[in-house]
């Protein structure tokens, strides 16, 4: 029998030979997919409306379509719509009719709303609006209960929905490169969020919702102006990843290290002077970046992190490091060039 993969490696050969020959006289029945990404398209082929009682996916993705047809939104049973890389300006309010759609991909057009009625689109799971000039969500963006991935990415958002914690199924968001200054308290619904990207907007310090997401994983705030690490952060024991790096931080506070499943901080390019001395406690860290710092020196405790590989302590201001380091017994890279180190520890030379 053939497996998902060679079934669906099959459809996707037949979908193209289709569009090549429309001629032929395929079954209604016959086909659930169709691709016709990269093809210098510039009108929705009238294949597609032929087949709209079985489609089931539709992938236009790299072409040159500027509008989306009416007889499009007839494809009732439509579950995956790839519209990226296009020229769309609009997308029409007739989408609330794909009742059955699950994903969509529209980023990388000229989009500028979301039509309020997309709130009839239930079972949507993914969306992929990164790179539109959005501006702002509907209100009834949040009434997709079924969203678990949603990416916003260079959307020119603002602010999110008061009331966006009602997406309380979402395990990706992605906002990074927006114009946000904090995030709705709704958010602390968000309990099955692992990835959270809030990298290259305008924050001037984490907000405290962020605490709450107890499921998080990764989380960016890189690119920001954010002066400190709060507190709050201790409470994500589930946090593997963590990417602050080129903000104005100058405190990290001791709580932060109640973050004991961290595998990898970055905190390059901020204003720190010196680390917690408590930092030993993150015994799961493997990459450590503090580059391009002020840091004047090195807590001893350092050496307590047993499975560090990564460490970079370079264009700081460090003149000695602590004998300590002679522990690090996994260290695979270290940097610490552009210092004004006088001398290594007898521990770490040898």
């Amino acid at each position: 029998m053939e497996t998902d993969e060679q079934q669906r490696a099959d459809a996707v050969l037949m979908a193209r030979w289709v569009k090549r020959c429309p001629c032929f006289p395929l079954r209604d029945q016959d086909v659930t997919l169709l691709d016709y990404r990269h093809c210098s398209l510039q009108f929705v082929p009238d294949e597609v409306f032929n087949h709209e009682r079985t489609l089931r996916e539709l992938y236009l993705d790299s072409n040159q379509i500027k509008e989306l047809p009416r007889p499009l939104f007839h494809c009732h049973g439509l579950r995956k719509l790839g519209l990226s890389d296009n020229d769309i300006q609009s997308l029409p309010s007739a989408v609330a009719s794909l009742v059955s759609l699950e994903e969509l991909d529209i980023s990388k057009n000229g989009i500028l709303d979301f039509p309020e009625n997309i709130k009839c689109c239930k079972c949507l799971a993914v969306i992929e609006a990164s790179v539109n000039p959005l501006g702002k969500l509907p209100e009834g963006f949040t009434q997709l209960l079924n969203l678990t991935e949603l990416y916003l990415n260079d959307t020119f958002l603002e602010y999110l929905p008061g009331n966006f914690g009602r997406l309380s199924r979402l395990r990706i968001l992605e906002v990074r490169e927006n114009h946000l200054k904090t995030l709705p308290k709704s958010m602390s619904r968000l309990q099955q969020l692992e990835r959270l990207d809030v990298g290259n907007n305008d924050l001037l310090e984490l907000p405290e919702v962020i605490g709450s997401l107890v499921s998080l994983l990764e989380l960016w705030c890189d690119y920001n102006k954010i002066a400190s690490l709060p507190a709050g952060l201790g409470r994500l024991k589930q946090l593997m990843f963590l990417d602050a790096s080129n903000n104005f931080i100058a405190h990290v506070a001791d709580e932060v290290l109640g973050c004991d499943s961290l595998s990898d901080l970055y905190l390059s390019t901020n204003c720190l002077t010196h680390l917690p001395h408590s930092i030993g406690k993150l015994s799961n860290l493997t990459t450590l970046k503090v580059d391009n710092n002020r840091l004047v020196g090195v807590p001893a405790s350092i050496g307590k992190l047993s499975s560090l590989s990564e460490l970079n302590l370079s264009k700081n201001d460090i003149r000695r490091l602590p004998g300590t380091m002679g522990l690090l017994r996994n260290l695979r890279t270290f940097n610490a060039d552009d210092n004004v180190i006088e001398e290594l520890p007898q521990e770490v030379s040898c």
